[in-house]
């Protein structure tokens, strides 16, 4: 059952500015993928009959909407989270879509400013962007943790497509990083060769917790500021690394899944998901993106994980 809340709901597909046709159909198709990943995830949800959370009903997803503002009590758009709790597979586990639009602040000029051909942003600083946002904990320690997000950002000076994957497993198995790589790289190689290693490179440094100099996990893609001047070939691109992400991560979902594990494998995930919260709470743009433009800050802490240590 869905958890309406509070505030009144904004459509995401209604009423925004300037919804031009490009912008409608980045829009859907966030929507679109929302839909087929939270049913491939209830499937894993179904199939999971083993291990000590098989009494457990299946998990499912709850829908809410969330709605901003521009701090004056306007709408500024919105969206929706889905999110399972408690599951036989994913302890916690959101898939976000979002449609806002309105008025740069402060703090997200300076960001924008440093961005080429926005070094003008303060003189007309309006935006609209649309995407979807996932992050996974898992119930197994032996399943990979996992982040994907694809988004459509617009300015009056340009507009722009970013997002990425990255596998976050508690221990790296090697056969299980280079699956979930070649996925990424046979999405990135359609669209042309030099996709995959420099957005691979970009992953690697992006998703760094510099203050421990330690990796988040072990990588996969990570691209901003994508626009190649062509937007039906920039938008295909996008549409191909969303579409590669069910290939990428539920195989190895199902590889892990029924495999037994210990409460010394727990304690190890615990520390791995405090790891994970730091990066999200210090480097990750998307949460400060999110708290600088006063986005619903339960959507936006939603990749936060459920339960976890620091030794």
């Amino acid at each position: 059952m869905a958890i309406i809340c509070s505030k009144r709901y904004v459509p995401i597909m209604e009423n925004t500015p300037d919804m031009t046709p490009q912008k409608a159909r980045a829009s859907a198709w966030f929507r679109d993928l929302r839909n087929q990943i939270c049913a491939a995830f209830e499937a894993l949800e179904d199939a999971q009959t083993q291990g000590p959370h098989k009494a457990l009903p299946a998990g499912r997803f709850e829908r809410k909407p969330t709605v901003r503002d521009n701090g004056d009590g306007t709408d500024a758009g919105g969206g929706e989270m889905s999110v399972m709790r408690q599951g036989r597979v994913f302890e916690k586990v959101g898939v976000n879509i979002s449609t806002v639009y309105g008025t740069l602040g402060a703090a997200a000029q300076r960001s924008m400013t440093a961005r080429k051909g926005m070094g003008h942003i303060a003189e007309n600083p309006q935006f609209w962007a649309a995407g979807i946002s996932l992050v996974a904990h898992m119930r197994s320690p032996k399943t990979p943790a996992v982040h994907m997000n694809t988004r459509m950002f617009w300015t009056p000076f340009g507009w722009w497509f970013g997002g990425g994957a990255d596998l976050n497993p508690m221990v790296e198995v090697a056969d299980d990083t280079a699956f979930f790589h070649a996925r990424l790289k046979e999405a990135c190689d359609v669209h042309s060769p030099d996709y995959y290693p420099r957005y691979k490179k970009w992953a690697d440094e992006y998703f760094m917790i510099k203050h421990w100099n330690e990796p988040r996990g072990v990588g996969g893609i990570f691209y901003d500021d994508h626009n190649t001047g062509n937007w039906e070939a920039d938008f295909a691109f996008t549409q191909s690394v969303g579409s590669a992400f069910l290939k990428a991560f539920v195989p190895l979902t199902e590889k892990h899944m029924f495999e037994p594990w210990t409460e010394a494998d727990r304690e190890v995930q615990l520390i791995k998901r405090g790891r994970y919260a730091e990066f999200n709470l210090v480097y990750d743009r998307g949460t400060q993106f999110g708290l600088q433009t006063g986005h619903n800050p339960e959507a936006v802490l939603m990749s936060l994980p459920p339960e976890c240590k620091w030794p």
